[in-house]
């Protein structure tokens, strides 16, 4: 199915660049993905496809995006771009609360220009620490505290808002942990792989008895694009998800086995907030949606290592290409 133009926010970055590639798939698409470049990286994207274009923007400057927007009509919006990562997160909380701004344009703008659907990216991070497992998307209270749950449970609401009293259409998808070859290494299979292949200490906060479950990138974008083209889940909330508990002690045990490591795995003092104990989605739509089991977390890993070539090293973000302007991404793209 050839969708006319889609605009992905965040594009930079793990997930979106990630669904951008599948995306481009098909030669009908056409890709606009728009990043600010804070946590996103220009080597994450395909600069050199015909039918994508790169703008360096900031979503909660209205005039940035406003001139984006209104200059394309956009047939669907992927509104991935926040401020992520726990220390980032945790350390600017004033950053973060300013993603509101970035939800609300693109909702108004959204309206104002005929977008037939916007996705956004929640977080499991709204459930809190749940008082029920798995945690459903409608039945489990929703139990936000810090600044980042806060924004993404606002941003659920914004979209709900803005279908009732405009009509415009939505899909909400809460990311439960989810990792792959591009995913930096502030993340924790990232950040164990790491230290692991250099022999490094893997440090844990607390005890490590805090479970999470892992979905592998692949199946996120298989689920994602098939709720896209098959027009599923419209005006509804979709867990994204593993549904398998492992803890993170074990996740670091697992990981120092299959890559032979002599690491040591190191207890340092636990997280002051926003480490929760549990998390299990109900990932029962994102199962409808797929058309093939969940891939388990060691043939995930596996399929990391395989991409990963030793050059790649110690793992180290790459600094991003010299491209510091909107018009000098646009006219790299026009050569």
């Amino acid at each position: 199915m050839g969708l006319k133009k889609i605009l992905v926010t965040g594009g930079a970055g793990f997930i979106p660049s990630s669904l951008i590639d599948r995306l481009l798939e098909d030669s009908e698409n056409y890709i606009v993905a728009v990043d600010n470049l804070l946590t996103g990286y220009t080597h994450n994207m395909p600069m050199s496809a015909t039918n994508f274009r790169f703008i360096k923007a900031n979503v909660n400057k209205w005039d940035d995006l406003s001139s984006i927007m209104t200059s394309t009509s956009f047939d669907y919006v992927f509104h991935y771009a926040a401020v992520v990562g726990v220390k980032l997160t945790l350390d600017k909380p004033l950053m973060v609360l300013d993603d509101m701004k970035g939800i609300e344009n693109i909702l108004r703008l959204s309206k104002n220009t005929g977008v037939k659907r916007v996705f956004f990216s929640s977080s499991s991070e709204v459930y809190g620490e749940p008082v029920e497992f798995p945690q459903n998307e409608f039945t489990t209270p929703l139990n936000s505290k810090l600044p980042y749950a806060i924004v993404k449970n606002i941003g659920e609401a914004y979209l709900k808002s803005f279908h009732h009293e405009h009509g415009l259409n939505y899909t909400i998808f809460r990311f439960f942990n989810t990792y792959g070859p591009k995913q930096g290494n502030q993340f924790v299979i990232s950040k164990f792989l790491n230290a692991a292949l250099r022999n490094e200490d893997i440090l844990i906060n607390g005890n490590g008895s805090q479970t999470r479950t892992f979905c592998y990138i692949d199946d996120n974008i298989d689920a994602t694009i098939e709720c896209l083209y098959k027009d599923k889940f419209i005006n509804d909330v979709v867990n994204m998800g593993s549904e398998k508990e492992i803890t993170v002690l074990d996740l670091a045990n697992l990981i120092k086995s299959l890559t032979g490591s002599s690491s040591r795995i190191i207890h340092v003092p636990p997280l002051k907030e926003g480490d929760m104990k549990r998390r299990q989605p109900d990932n029962t739509k994102m199962k409808e949606l797929l058309h093939h089991d969940l891939l388990p977390l060691e043939a995930g890993i596996h399929k990391i290592l395989k991409n990963w070539t030793k050059k790649d090293y110690p793992l180290t973000e790459i600094e991003n290409s010299p491209i510091t302007s909107k018009v000098e991404i646009e006219e790299m793209q026009e050569k």
